[in-house]
């Protein structure tokens, strides 16, 4: 009996000694590794549900419309014949974008369907450790977890695996893109950029940052690309010539419903035509303003200049064009991932306040008070990309205006005592130029 007990007691220590090796509260640990220890297991977490989410019927189906159409083109049957005065979701991809799609039209829906969100999943998991690699941190890094947990927190990828819509994807070749750019790879950039349009042109305005740097072969590959698929697929479609009468005039209008855009809220309110057409102006020089200035002063601060101007112009884009939803705006993480860096735009609230409107997944539909409710839900998100021009745009005036009181032009314009990058890189990147000291950037007198 003794012995038995005395090996239970053995046993017990034994299990008692891995418990605590596995939690180690005892330890000595650093911020760093207690940050790990709690984000690791929620980034986790987050993942499985935006995957199980996934799975579930969401309120508006993308894929049926993706899936419908290329088993049409299979069966050789007409694409582009549908109704377009309908409020559900439509099929407006190009004939090469049907043609490169293809292949899910040999699965049946269920398994088409479920392959497709796991692999939207697996792209933004990939986009994120991309992102992350961009800013020189590793998955041994702090930021890894927090990074996952709020991608996978935001109404973009939610919704994008939620609808079964191809984002996930596109965020994945925005970010690679990114990457291939500032690596000078620029015939892969430009593959890549070029696949991505092909299938939905989106990421256009990214052309500007390659033909801003000079990098010529990555914008004429990026047209070349989409140009050849649609000539392969234009002999293999039934119905091609409704894509440019019916489906590319239909795409390139302004609608009233799912459209956080100011053409789209101004549909929806009626608001007048010239006002509308003041806002539009207003920002586009908002937004060539703050270009001009980044390129003027930043672009040799190249991870900063290229991932700063993607967000300008995707958030631009969203809030300019005919179209812009809130999924969208998993295109202007790399922009909100600048935090990080020294010479960041975002470090203060009232762009984390823009952030709040077009990442959040609430709904502030109020049914005491409807009105307000709906106005609140459908402007939060509009509301939202105009701050963050706004705030981008008044932080790179101020700057320039400050440098030039100090008379510290031509030169950097940073100011003299920025917060470090933080946290700091745990990879080895290329050094940041660090900015001209005042007394160097001073004119001659």
């Amino acid at each position: 009996m003794s012995g038995r007990v005395s090996a239970f007691g053995a046993r017990l220590n034994g299990e008692s000694s891995a418990l605590r090796g596995l939690v180690r509260n005892d330890d000595p640990v650093s911020v760093g590794q207690l940050v790990r220890r709690i984000a690791w297991p929620l980034a986790v977490v987050m993942v499985v549900s935006g995957v199980v989410r996934g799975l579930n019927p969401g309120i508006t189906d993308d894929f049926n419309p993706v899936y419908d159409a290329v088993v049409a083109f299979l069966d050789h049957h007409p694409v582009y014949d549908g109704n377009l005065t309908w409020v559900n979701p439509h099929y407006l991809y190009s004939p090469g974008a049907t043609l490169l799609l293809s292949p899910l039209g040999l699965l049946p829906e269920s398994a088409a369907r479920v392959l497709f969100i796991l692999v939207n999943a697996g792209a933004l998991l990939a986009a994120t450790y991309l992102l992350l690699r961009v800013f020189g941190y590793s998955l041994r890094s702090p930021v890894a977890p927090i990074c996952y947990i709020a991608v996978f927190a935001s109404e973009a990828t939610i919704n994008t695996l939620n609808f079964g819509n191809i984002n996930g994807v596109t965020f994945l070749a925005q970010v690679a893109f990114i990457r291939l750019l500032l690596l000078r790879r620029d015939f892969a950039a430009g593959v890549v950029l070029g696949v991505t349009i092909t299938v939905k042109p989106t990421l256009v305005p990214l052309l500007l940052i390659a033909a801003a740097r000079r990098q010529w072969t990555t914008v004429a590959t990026a047209l070349t690309v989409p140009t050849a698929a649609i000539a392969i697929a234009w002999p293999l479609s039934v119905d091609p010539t409704d894509y440019l009468a019916r489906t590319l005039p239909y795409s390139l209008q302004a609608r009233d419903y799912f459209n956080s855009s100011i053409a789209g809220n101004a549909l929806y309110y009626g608001i007048p035509s010239p006002l509308v057409l003041a806002l539009r102006i207003l920002f586009a020089v908002l937004v060539a303003v703050s270009l001009w200035l980044l390129y003027r002063y930043y672009r040799q601060d190249e991870v900063f200049f290229v991932c700063t101007a993607t967000g300008v112009l995707m958030t631009a884009e969203f809030l300019l064009s005919t179209l812009g939803q809130q999924y969208y705006s998993m295109f202007i993480f790399p922009l909100l991932m600048t935090v990080v860096l020294r010479g960041s735009l975002v470090r203060n609230w009232p762009a984390w306040l823009a952030v709040f409107g077009f990442t959040a997944p609430d709904k502030w539909l109020l049914h005491r008070w409807p009105d307000w409710g709906r106005n609140l839900e459908y402007l939060r998100v509009t509301f939202g990309w105009a701050l963050l021009l706004t705030v981008v745009f008044c932080v790179l005036t101020d700057r320039y205006l400050t440098a030039r009181r100090d008379n510290r032009l031509p030169g950097h314009i940073d100011p003299p005592h920025l917060a470090p990058d933080y946290p700091p890189p745990d990879r080895p990147t290329k050094p940041r130029p660090a900015p001209a000291s005042p007394a160097a950037s001073q004119r001659p007198s």
